[in-house]
């Protein structure tokens, strides 16, 4: 089974100011000649990790990583305004017209899964291929099932942590009560909401619960943001229109795509990654056995770490 590459350090960093309010953190690693690729981080809110460039091999990759808006070292931390997926995407495009790439390799998992699929439906000539990971279709009903009535039958212990800030009068709508204590100005009942908004989701991420995910995901600065874009982001149903990721697959036909996604997901669970195949069936589709979410699955990163070696070898 394949492994990450060993750890490397950034070749440069900077801050790119994308208007008057929101700086990017941006950073490039590995090969400066090499096949240029974007990741793009979960969440939305969660950033980008030093982990995150060992999914390439740095010989013969220029690998981008940057921190989307509200989150990581972008600047304001877990700011609300001038934030919408369609933001990001502009924001994708800035930062590939700033290094002077013309196309790029798109790879993204979970929210970073929608948000590529959104670029590469908005931007096709600008995409050389899709590595996607843990698809999510940000549907009302793939919403519903983490945080309403789906998720909460497998971890009926975890699942009492997460109601437990809300009063029993409002479960009926966890989102909306979560988003309006995590935008309310109670600074106590602001983080108290977001610690066990984003533990829920940490706790749930791997197959057998991992520490070092829950550490991640518990971590105040982190748990802030996380908790605070996604809820604004999911209250407005990722300001997709009904199905548009699934109904916008037609423009990806040209694109080279992976699709890599584990059999016992449980924040994004594989119909959706089925469900954008059927729409998708050019995209290679594999389903990782013994493995959760997180891309910090063992079969989840040979999996992926496959998906960056063909692309590049079909690529260059």
């Amino acid at each position: 089974m394949k492994t990450l590459f060993p750890a490397i350090r950034d070749n440069r960093h900077f801050f790119l100011p994308v208007d008057s309010m929101h700086t990017l953190y941006v950073e490039e690693s590995g090969n400066p000649d090499g096949l240029p690729v974007v990741f793009l981080h979960g969440g939305p809110g969660s950033g980008c990790e030093n982990w995150h460039r060992q999914f390439f091999d740095p010989e013969r990759y220029r690998i981008v990583l940057f921190d989307q808006r509200g989150c990581g070292r972008s600047t304001p931390h877990a700011e609300l305004t001038n934030n919408t997926t369609w933001h990001l995407v502009a924001d994708i495009e800035r930062i590939r017209q700033e290094l002077n790439i013309e196309k790029w390799v798109v790879f993204g998992g979970s929210w970073g899964s929608s948000l590529g699929l959104a670029y590469a439906q908005t931007h096709p000539e600008r995409v050389a291929g899709l590595i996607l990971r843990g698809i999510f279709l940000c549907r009302p009903r793939d919403i519903d099932w983490f945080y309403q009535d789906g998720a909460s039958y497998i971890f009926p212990d975890f699942w009492q942590d997460f109601i437990s800030p809300i009063p029993e009068a409002e479960r009926g709508n966890l989102l909306q009560a979560y988003y309006k204590r995590l935008t309310g100005q109670n600074e106590i009942a602001r983080m108290q909401a977001a610690k066990a908004w984003s533990i829920w989701e940490g706790r749930t991420a791997n197959l057998s619960p991992k520490e070092s995910t829950v550490d991640h995901f518990s971590n105040p600065f982190t748990a802030m943001s996380v908790a605070r874009i996604e809820a604004h982001y999911f209250m407005n149903r990722a300001f997709f229109e009904p199905d548009q990721l699934l109904k916008n697959a037609y423009k990806l036909a040209s694109i080279p795509g992976m699709i890599v996604h584990g059999r016992y997901d449980m924040i994004c669970p594989l119909e959706q990654a089925y469900a954008l195949h059927e729409v998708w069936p050019s995209a290679d589709f594999a389903i990782i056995p013994d493995c959760g979410h997180a891309a910090s699955e063992p079969g989840i990163q040979a999996a992926l770490v496959n998906a960056t070696e063909f692309m590049a070898d079909q690529l260059t």
